[in-house]
């Protein structure tokens, strides 16, 4: 049993980091000099901030997928959600820093918001750890919503 809860809290790990690693390799590859050129809100942290913030969100991403999975009977519905939530956590990436679709990428904010929800809303009634690991991706997904709209009201 120990050895199958280890291999899924691998396998969704690899998972939730591929999807990092694709928006990274993207925002990298794409960002300058197009992200330096646009006026920005007091709002927008200092770059660095990023990638810290990130690594922390898609750890508590991993581990309340896996607590969920183990919680609930192995439901591959919920499984499902969370990786059509991540297919769009990577497109904003893609779609705002390859494309510079700073609308289309908002659009694409607001169904990944949507989505995080419906996550929450399902982890809450499998898995309380679950639900509060959640809660600071939501946060920082809404913070990331205003930052998108400013760009999009400034630009």
């Amino acid at each position: 049993m120990l050895k199958n809860k280890f291999l899924s809290f691998i396998l969704f790990a690899i998972a939730t980091y591929s999807a990092s690693f694709i928006a990274g390799i993207s925002t990298i590859s794409s960002k300058e000099p197009w992200y330096s050129s646009l006026n920005k809100s007091f709002l927008n942290p200092p770059d660095w901030v990023f990638a810290p913030v990130w690594m922390a969100l898609y750890l508590f991403m991993t581990i309340a997928i896996w607590s969920a999975w183990h919680k609930n009977r192995k439901d591959l519905n919920l499984v499902l959600i969370y990786f059509i939530h991540l297919l769009f956590n990577t497109t904003w990436s893609i779609v705002f820093f390859v494309f510079h679709s700073i609308l289309i990428a908002l659009i694409n904010l607001i169904v990944l918001i949507l989505l995080i929800v419906i996550l929450i809303i399902k982890f809450k009634k499998i898995s309380m750890l679950s639900y509060y690991l959640m809660i600071p991706y939501f946060l920082w997904s809404c913070y990331a919503l205003l930052l998108n709209a400013t760009l999009l009201i400034l630009n």
